[in-house]
């Protein structure tokens, strides 16, 4: 008889909304050993090719049935610097889970029967934390005559460090903003990523030997000639997308109408939700409407939410979206938390406008109503609008989450570093070297926009990249 899957405890919904604590209380150990014993254990493991760092998912799962934790966090963390990390924010139902043997193709909802490998991992990444279990580095005498400089401290540039510094190459990670964790830190949520998890993974960095220097701007600063002057052998880009896109309508330069990137730095990485205890200033609306369908979208609506009710508000915040929640690229379990959390879903729609009010306020969202039409390029059917299907609503906050471009703050400075038509930096696909000799690269700033266990993959791959180039010298 099949074993069901086991529910992961969480703060309830309406006592949730309210607060910026984490959401999602993980596995006890009673449960993990449930959730793990549902494992089938296959003869071919197909699970571990939907993890872009290749964990070795089977193996890991059967020491947690045998209550052996420490050594199923020491086989995560042979291929996983942060196991804890990844465990509360990979879209394991678009990776890992995706390919379990267990879930039901042809769904959407396809994942639910599939072990939940993420929470899994994240117990183990929390009982290494708990019982400061610690990867040291290798003594490799090759290797530790080398410095490399790290640029960005976000999935990448942490992922590609971690793997340098544990063979014993020194690195110095170079952070535009005054906190490491890039995206991380100022993209996702404290109740999706407590900051003492995200605080403690870059802690070990430190111990392994990493230096991390905040407030420093390559491009700017210094050039990356400049940083091969000062006897750094290699360098990595890890850059990430930090350019907000736009709509491109009437109306977007009013006020209150903000990139998800904006609103969000503000909240999570400049603590606005803690104000007056913080002074940063965000403006929290009655009537608030955040535009896009993805993982973005979804954190700035529950952030909004949230502070709707912190400051007294009646909540009304709404995603609209062009196309239907089938198409949405969005995790479910969020989409999931959004709802019962209050957050309203407008589907088929498509923004044209915002009009403000004498004060240079936005006070409405222009639309049109919309039918799925042929599918594009990302394989989803186009947003088709209708003809003669305009209507207002009301909105005195909007936040556009309609994706992110290539951050070309280093690449328009630096002449010799190839790009595409995008602004990504153009790699070797099996190094990841750049067109200039000894400059690797991964993250968003090669692919585009993606999720943060997808740039770990290319950071792995550019720190072997890395090591083999170092070698040859």
């Amino acid at each position: 008889m099949r074993k069901e899957p086991v529910k992961v405890r969480e703060q309830k919904a309406s006592e949730r909304a309210a607060n910026f604590d984490e959401v999602v209380f993980g596995f006890s150990e009673e449960e993990v050993l449930k959730e793990a014993s549902r494992c089938l254990q296959c003869k071919n493991p197909v699970c571990i090719s939907g993890c872009p760092v290749e964990i070795d998912i089977k193996k890991f799962i059967y020491q947690i049935v045998q209550k052996d934790y420490k050594s199923a966090y020491f086989t995560i963390k042979e291929k996983n610097n942060f196991p804890s990390i990844c465990g509360r924010v990979c879209p394991a139902e678009y990776q890992c889970r995706k390919t379990c043997v267990l879930t039901k193709k042809g769904s959407p909802f396809a994942t639910k029967a599939a072990i939940d490998i993420h929470f899994l991992e994240r117990f183990i990444g929390d009982y290494g934390i708990k019982n400061n279990l610690e990867v040291l580095s290798g003594k490799d005498k090759e290797l530790r005559v080398f410095k490399v400089a790290v640029v960005g401290s976000g999935p990448a540039g942490l992922c590609a460090a971690g793997e340098l510094a544990r063979v014993g190459i020194k690195v110095v990670v170079f952070e535009s903003l005054h906190k490491s964790g890039g995206v991380l830190r100022y993209g996702i949520p404290p109740f999706r990523l407590p900051r003492d998890i995200l605080d403690f993974e870059i802690d070990y960095l430190k111990k392994l030997g990493v230096e991390i220097i905040p407030n420093f701007i390559i491009g700017k600063t210094e050039t990356l000639d400049e940083l091969f002057e000062e006897g750094y052998s290699a360098i990595f880009l890890g850059l990430g997308a930090g350019i907000p896109s736009f709509l491109g309508v009437d109306g977007e330069s009013l006020c209150n109408v903000y990139s998800a990137n904006e609103f969000l730095t503000r909240v999570n990485l400049m603590s606005a939700y803690k104000f007056p205890e913080f002074q940063t200033p965000v403006n929290i609306g009655k009537n608030i409407i955040v535009i896009g369908g993805g993982n973005t979208a979804i954190d700035a609506a529950r952030v909004a939410i949230r502070m709707q009710n912190m400051n007294g508000i009646t909540p009304n915040t709404s995603i609209f979206y062009r196309r239907t929640e089938v198409e949405m690229p969005a995790r479910r379990l969020e989409i999931g938390h959004a709802k019962e959390e209050g957050v309203n879903f407008e589907f088929l729609v498509q923004p044209t406008g915002f009009t403000g009010d004498e004060d240079g306020y936005v006070g409405k969202m222009k639309s049109l109503r919309c039918c799925l039409g042929e599918p594009d390029s990302s394989g989803r059917r186009r947003p088709v609008s209708t003809e003669g299907s305009d209507f207002e609503v009301d909105c005195d906050l909007a936040v556009i989450a309609v994706g992110l471009g290539a951050n070309q703050l280093l690449t328009k400075v630096t002449p010799g570093l190839k790009t595409d038509k995008y602004g990504d930096v153009v790699v070797n696909p099996e190094t990841m070297e750049t067109s200039i000799k000894g400059v690797f690269a991964g993250g968003d700033i090669v692919g585009g926009e993606g999720t943060v266990i997808e740039a770990m993959g290319m950071a792995k791959k550019a720190a072997k990249g890395i090591i083999e180039y170092l070698l040859q010298k």
